[in-house]
């Protein structure tokens, strides 16, 4: 006999930077789809739109994102941003603003800041474990170095298309 499988009713949000969109931020997506059947990316503004800890700007990681969903066969997440708020307070806010208020939000991060935050506002968070041997820093550092070769296969196809556009156009 087999069990059932029920999906939760909570709206999850994926709060991040996304410098750039490799392949833990998808399975971070899949996995939320597979749970709860729905997924609420929030595209963080960052403190500074240019610089190593930045590279891609706001449209970009939308447009890597989207293409890295759409690759993915994934077509009912919504992707949001948010920019940055004076207090972590109102940026959570923003971020429930933008997720369209939702009666039982589920806040997936790996970063304890971000969980603390929204935790204080008494918002349910899952502490999002990391992907082994995938290391944003890691990644952007090779794409601005140009050895983007080395760190391909930790980008989701869609979104290695668009990392390539912006480092032909933009980064060289």
């Amino acid at each position: 006999m087999t069990e059932a499988f029920e999906v939760s009713m909570s709206t999850c949000i994926f709060p991040g930077r996304f410098q750039p969109f490799h392949e833990g931020h998808l399975l971070v997506v899949q996995g939320m789809m597979k749970i709860h059947g729905n997924a609420t990316i929030v595209i963080c503004d960052g403190k500074s739109e240019s610089g190593a800890d930045h590279p891609f700007t706001i449209a970009e990681r939308r447009e890597m994102i989207s293409s890295a969903l759409l690759a993915a066969d994934i077509t009912e997440a919504t992707i949001v941003d948010v920019p940055d708020r004076p207090t972590a307070g109102e940026w959570v806010d923003a971020v429930l603003d933008a997720s369209g208020h939702p009666q039982e939000p589920l806040v997936w991060s790996g970063r304890d800041d971000i969980r603390a935050a929204f935790e204080e506002k008494k918002i349910a968070t899952k502490k999002i474990v990391p992907v082994p041997g995938i290391d944003g820093a890691v990644l952007r550092q090779a794409i601005i170095d140009g050895k983007i070769d080395g760190v391909r296969s930790k980008i989701p196809a869609g979104a290695i298309d668009v990392v390539m556009e912006v480092i032909n156009k933009r980064l060289r």
